[in-house]
């Protein structure tokens, strides 16, 4: 966990929106990520969650110019990332962990060429020996073993694939990875070995991360901080152990009264939150708001303006009209 307040990525309003067809010649913006703003520490890890759809893998893509961004900036180690030049230069330095193991990886090509692949798009060594040794060295990050460079991906249980993934994505020595739901694909009892593998590659190679997951316990394990999305906008944003055990924002705390509580006598006593009605669609969001349409405390106001993003004291950020009211 960092102690570290140096900012590594800044993001400053960005936007993602797509364009969907809705008839003949006609279409809408759908807007994935609408007007979010944050900044990840050197060394940190920052939790981001929410429900499916809500834009948290938009937000990560967006951020590695996986998709251009619609509006809003990118900085990285005090430098925007906008030209050709710049973006060159920041995929060396950040990279992603994909969701799946089983379709990220390619399986006409062996372990050791997944693996190879950054270092042979930016040509990252001299000789075929240097090559093989960081592949080697790679493997050895992830707890695989050399006589599996020369099998295939198919050969592998999820949990070995998933590793392999890992090893691709620090083959360059990136200083930032966005962790797009890197477990959530895998048995219970290898999601605990891999975030595990994932603190220990922070601590040994210095990384900051981005870790996307609908998982809250998985979350607050790894996190320093955690940031809350809602229909494309970030609504709560704490260290990690104040958004578990008090958080403002009247989604955060349904979220988090979902969370399952080993104790019996606890779970017995805590009271879910439950939500009426469905998540808007992305294409027809709510006017202000967006979560005034489920919210139990709405009012009329909250549908004139979006609430923004307010310092209720210690670094806790909450979007919402009537948090002074029902803190």
């Amino acid at each position: 966990m960092s102690e570290n307040k140096t900012p590594l990525v800044e993001v400053k309003n960005l936007k993602q929106y797509f364009d969907v067809s809705v008839g003949m010649f006609k279409s809408l913006p759908l807007k994935a990520v609408d007007d979010v703003s944050f900044t990840i520490n050197k060394g940190e890890t920052l939790g981001l969650v929410g429900e499916s759809g809500c834009g948290k893998t938009t937000v990560g893509r967006t951020i590695l110019h996986l998709y251009k961004p619609t509006a809003g900036e990118v900085w990285y180690d005090g430098e925007k990332i906008g030209d050709k030049k710049s973006l060159q230069e920041f995929r060396k330095k950040a990279t992603m962990v994909f969701q799946d193991p089983y379709s990220s990886l390619n399986p006409r090509m062996t372990v050791a060429d997944i693996i190879a692949e950054p270092l042979d798009v930016h040509k990252m060594y001299d000789s075929p020996k240097e090559r093989r040794e960081r592949i080697l060295e790679l493997m050895g990050y992830v707890g695989l073993n050399s006589e599996h460079a020369s099998r295939y991906a198919h050969e592998f249980s999820g949990g070995q694939r998933q590793r392999i993934g890992i090893a691709r994505s620090l083959a360059l020595n990136p200083g930032f990875v966005v962790c797009d739901e890197p477990v959530s694909a895998l048995d219970v009892s290898i999601q605990a070995q891999v975030i595990n593998m994932f603190d220990e590659l922070q601590d040994k190679l210095g990384l900051t991360y981005l870790f996307i997951a609908h998982d809250l316990l998985v979350v607050r394990h790894i996190s320093d901080r955690i940031a809350v999305m809602y229909l494309g906008h970030m609504v709560e944003m704490a260290d990690a152990g104040e958004i578990y055990d008090n958080p403002l924002h009247p989604y955060s705390k349904s979220l988090i009264s979902a969370v399952p509580v080993p104790d019996p006598k606890i779970a017995r006593e805590n009271k879910r939150i439950v939500l009426e009605g469905d998540i808007p669609s992305p294409l027809k969001a709510p006017t202000g708001c967006p979560f005034r349409t489920r919210c139990p405390h709405a009012t009329e106001a909250c549908a004139q303006s979006m609430p923004e993003l307010k310092d209720m004291g210690g670094g806790h950020m909450v979007a919402c009209h009537r948090i002074d009211e029902i803190a």
